[in-house]
């Protein structure tokens, strides 16, 4: 059975939800990394090659990746502690520094000096992205500093009503990661959600949610994808996708985020359900799978439905692709855009 889903969540409702953020500490387990933005003017193209020339007027750097998570939940009136690994080096230092800045907690972050912090530098012109460069390292993290993060996966979840896995396929989201983070989060009996990426080995039996893309879905279950694509309920392709993943993972709520076609909500307890996005303009989807992991697992933590988190952590996901760059929301704006 499929549903067409009609938005259940009223404005009141939502704001006794988002009231309760202020008292929840989520515990966000991942790969942190720095993000880095060059914006321009590009006017010209180079007479060296066919691309353009970007005159640079302003650069910034904000946390990405897990640590966007954090920043996420941060804005939204959360408690947040961070767990993963940063090289020894100036990026890892300015990172931490951000962190501190925002308030963030480090102490589940370790330092390594084998493996250098990941950063993004995306080049922007004219509201537009050129190019991005990446500097990382392939290689896996070192055994030690698995074992380093999982012990602290342990003492922070103590005080954590929620927690977050977020893989963005950087080495530190590993079987024992995992396995430490479930573990702690069925002793304490509190929402744990995981973003995947393309780890499709890992075993995520035990989350309460998972929130993949299209292409994840796709790729996690060994379907191929087609186009063009019918409306999500008629997608026959992405329907058994899901319900292969549901069969799977075995999280209380699947959700597959679909860009502009919305998300699809996959639970136990009722039909597989659709529900539209609600962005009203769309300028940079980078970052919008942490938000919608953030307020999902948040919106849990402080007394949501599934279906409740769904729908906040869409509205939030339509709140945040109408900025440019890695962004965040306020209680306020997201208040203020369910109306």
């Amino acid at each position: 059975m499929f549903l067409e889903c009609e938005m259940e969540l009223t404005s009141k409702r939502a704001a006794k939800i988002i009231e309760n953020f202020g008292d929840q500490r989520i515990l966000v387990i991942g790969d942190i990394m720095l993000d880095r933005y060059i914006f321009g003017d590009a006017q010209r193209i180079s007479p060296e090659a066919p691309v353009p020339v970007v005159r640079v007027e302003r650069e910034s750097e904000v946390p990405g990746g897990a640590s966007n998570v954090g920043l996420n939940i941060s804005t939204l009136g959360g408690e947040v502690n961070l767990c993963g690994a940063t090289g020894a080096d100036l990026h890892g230092a300015q990172l931490r520094q951000l962190l501190a800045t925002a308030k963030i907690g480090i102490d589940g972050v370790v330092e390594q000096d084998s493996h250098p912090t990941t950063v993004k530098t995306r080049i922007i012109a004219q509201r537009q992205q050129v190019v991005r460069v990446d500097h990382e390292n392939g290689a896996g993290l070192a055994s030690d500093t698995i074992d380093a993060i999982c012990e602290r996966i342990g003492k922070l979840a103590e005080r954590a009503t929620g927690i977050i896995i977020e893989d963005y396929g950087k080495g530190v989201v590993r079987q024992r990661v995992v396995d430490s983070a479930i573990t702690a989060a069925q002793e304490r009996d509190i929402p744990i959600g995981v973003d995947p990426k393309n780890n499709h080995e890992l075993d995520i039996h035990g989350v309460t949610i998972a929130t993949p893309n299209r292409k994840e879905t796709f790729d996690g279950a060994g379907i191929p994808d087609r186009h063009p694509y019918p409306p999500p309920l008629e997608d026959e392709a992405l329907l058994a996708a899901s319900d292969v993943l549901f069969e799977r993972w075995g999280p209380k709520l699947l959700m597959t985020t679909l860009g502009a076609d919305g998300m699809l909500l996959h639970t136990a307890e009722g039909p597989v359900r659709h529900v539209p996005t609600r962005a009203r303009e769309v300028f940079d989807v980078s970052g919008a799978g942490d938000t919608v992991i953030a307020v999902c697992v948040l919106a849990l933590a402080a007394g949501a439905s599934y279906y409740e988190a769904a729908e906040l952590a869409n509205f939030a996901a339509g709140l945040v692709v109408g900025k440019l760059g890695t962004a965040t929301i306020s209680q306020k704006e997201l208040l203020g855009f369910i109306g």
